[in-house]
């Protein structure tokens, strides 16, 4: 049997505590754990169970916050982890969450990708969407295979709307067609389209406008 010879707060997270087990540091966990399971400083334990009693309570807590984050939207699983890191779970607790989230499918990467270009095409280039899709954490392989299946013509479609609304703006400060032309092909881009088809909509846009 060991002795529980230290509880203190830890300093970073004020709502975890730090447990030291025969003046040794055994394990970090919740503050309202340490209430939960009625711990304290000179209590004899079995330090088996007791650890084993820790890590279930750290599982239940993360997959709840896990599934509080999925509650408000769709999440990636980097998405997930990283604010699970933050809040200071261990690498084995939110490893056996996601073994969790994965089985009964509360995330999938590959679906919401499909999700997410489905959305986001409406108003954007593939390339902004792939840069996205990347910081979220979505594999390129992943990220390729699904822009593939973006029709051409809608994604067109949408950079010509694009454009005419933005020419709109740009007609009312500038009446140089050269000017506006090259800042029509850079708003275009930073949108997410390529220069190819950003150039070809921007002059087609600018050949139908008011300025001919």
């Amino acid at each position: 049997m060991s002795k529980i010879t230290k509880i203190e707060v830890a300093k970073r997270n004020k709502e975890r505590v730090n447990v030291y087990i025969d003046d040794a540091y055994a394990f970090s966990c919740f503050g309202e754990l340490i209430y939960k399971i009625n711990l304290s400083k000179d209590m004899v334990i079995d330090l088996d169970k007791l650890s084993e009693l820790v890590a279930q309570e750290e599982f239940l807590k993360c997959k709840n916050s896990a599934l509080r984050i999925l509650e408000k939207n769709h999440k990636t699983r980097k998405e997930i982890e990283d604010k699970l890191i933050e809040k200071e779970y261990s690498e084995k607790t939110i490893e056996r969450t996601f073994k969790f989230l994965e089985e009964y499918n509360f995330i999938n990467d590959d679906k919401y990708s499909e999700l997410y270009i489905k959305d986001k095409i409406k108003n954007q280039g593939r390339n902004k969407i792939k840069y996205t899709l990347m910081r979220k954490g979505i594999d390129k392989e992943t990220i390729n295979e699904k822009l593939m299946n973006i029709d051409e013509n809608i994604e067109k479609d949408t950079c010509i709307k694009l454009a005419e609304k933005k020419l709109q703006s740009l007609a009312r400060k500038e009446d140089n067609k050269y000017v506006i032309s090259t800042k029509l092909i850079k708003f275009l881009i930073s949108k997410g389209y390529d220069y190819e088809m950003a150039s070809g909509v921007a002059k087609e846009t600018l050949n139908i406008s008011i300025y001919d």
